[in-house]
């Protein structure tokens, strides 16, 4: 597997990843106020270029995502997806060791949202080191969901091509 920086010319299939992922949590949280869910395919492309967007590919497959970018002291982690037939083997992990690892000088602690709901997500965060903390979701992400973050100086190292 081949991870890249993602560029404008993917937003296509990262959409496309996007809808198959986001389903997923709507169910999941039982919703479908999901910013994700909502966005167009200029919005994607939009976001390609003004966050730090990384892409798996399997082949010429695109099977997973992860997205950061400095906000203050704090390296924002999001999208994080990966094709939902290849989910458990390690790639979540991996994508966000690699995002942890990009994150800026300044950066002094990392942060990221998901659904309340969304027990597989908020296990593999914990796992990495990621708390739960009292912050609510600011506007623009999934209706109840978490915040979790971890300090930087305990980032996760990329781990071995998959």
């Amino acid at each position: 597997m081949e991870l890249t920086d993602a560029c404008p010319e993917d937003a296509p299939e990262l959409l496309v990843l996007q809808r198959c992922c986001w389903v997923q949590e709507a169910v999941l949280n039982d919703t479908l106020a999901i910013p994700a869910l909502h966005e167009t395919l200029e919005d994607v492309r939009d976001w390609t270029k003004t966050w730090s967007v990384w892409v798996l590919r399997q082949d010429h497959r695109l099977v997973g995502v992860v997205r950061a970018r400095l906000d203050g002291d704090r390296w924002e982690l999001g999208r994080l997806m990966v094709a939902p037939d290849l989910a458990g083997r390690g790639l979540g992990r991996r994508l966000l060791a690699h995002a942890e690892a990009q994150a800026p000088a300044e950066a002094r602690r990392f942060a990221l949202f998901t659904g309340a709901r969304s027990a597989r997500n908020i296990a593999l965060y914990q796992r990495a080191g990621y708390r739960l903390t009292d912050a609510a979701a600011p506007e623009g992400h999934i209706a109840g969901a978490v915040y979790l973050e971890k300090d930087v100086t305990l980032r996760e190292k990329p781990g071995p091509a998959a």
